[in-house]
């Protein structure tokens, strides 16, 4: 296989290079994250919507093994659609998620609502992170560059992200794809805790859009708060060369090693 899955009706091959740095028998987040996008974008609807968020619970740890996907409308309207997909492993429900689609409309706003700009620098002008390739097959998917900070480091980063790799096989990659892909690495963007001394995985994430990102490279401009009791939160504002489109949460499961 030269992608990430290899999807057929409902069932779903899953790559070795799924694996993610926890454990190697384990999907890197981003992996069924991108798979649940891809799903919920295939869902017919009444008028053409674009992807407004997405919200991913990662029931189990998601296996490096076959697949099942199953999908449902929960709720269809003029105006946006709500997409109910799972995924399941030998008939376990290994993630839960719910995907929020808008109506897609040309609207002329007032002139004083303007897109956020990105001051930080381009994918192009920062630093080139080539070195977690060996913790994680799934990162030798996808380009890095630090535009402050570096990743897997103590303390706020922002790191530009980019997909290489084919993720569903015959399938092009979305831009809201990109943007979830990119979304489930902020616990590394702004990990403040040593990677080495302790793990902070996610159990769910969250991704909002308020349009769709444009080009192959997405920044997180990150965050971490860290509590006391075993919880924690990565945050990001995700942006592309225009300016800041959306944002993305992970609950966080903080453990010593």
């Amino acid at each position: 296989m030269t992608a990430i899955y290899r999807v057929d009706g409902n069932d779903v091959v899953t790559s070795p290079d799924a694996a993610g740095p926890w454990d190697r028998r384990m999907q890197h987040g981003s992996a069924p994250a991108s798979l649940v996008t891809w799903a919920a974008e295939r869902i017919p609807t009444a008028a053409p919507m674009d992807v407004a968020r997405v919200t991913i619970d990662l029931m189990r740890p998601v296996p490096v093994a076959p697949l099942t996907i199953a999908t449902e409308v929960l709720r269809e309207g003029r105006k946006i659609q709500l997409c109910g997909v799972k995924l399941l492993a030998d008939g376990v429900q290994v993630v839960g998620a719910t995907v929020l689609k808008v109506r897609r409309q040309a609207l002329t706003l007032p002139e004083d609502v303007e897109e956020l700009p990105v001051t930080l620098p381009s994918p192009e002008d920062s630093l080139v992170e080539d070195g977690h390739a060996a913790t994680s097959p799934f990162v030798r998917s996808v380009s890095m560059r630090a535009a402050r900070g570096r990743f897997g480091q103590a303390g706020a980063g922002a790191i530009w992200f980019r997909v290489d790799h084919p993720l569903i096989e015959g399938e092009a990659v979305s831009q809201a794809m990109r943007a979830v892909v990119a979304a489930d690495f902020s616990n590394g963007t702004a990990s403040t805790l040593d990677f080495r001394a302790w793990t902070y995985i996610n159990a769910d994430l969250t991704v909002s859009f308020s349009r769709q990102p444009i080009g192959e490279w997405i920044l997180l401009d990150g965050e971490s708060w860290i509590g006391p009791e075993g919880a924690g939160l990565a945050m990001s504002r995700l942006a592309d060369k225009q300016g800041y489109f959306g944002r993305a949460v992970q609950s966080l499961v903080i453990e010593k090693r």
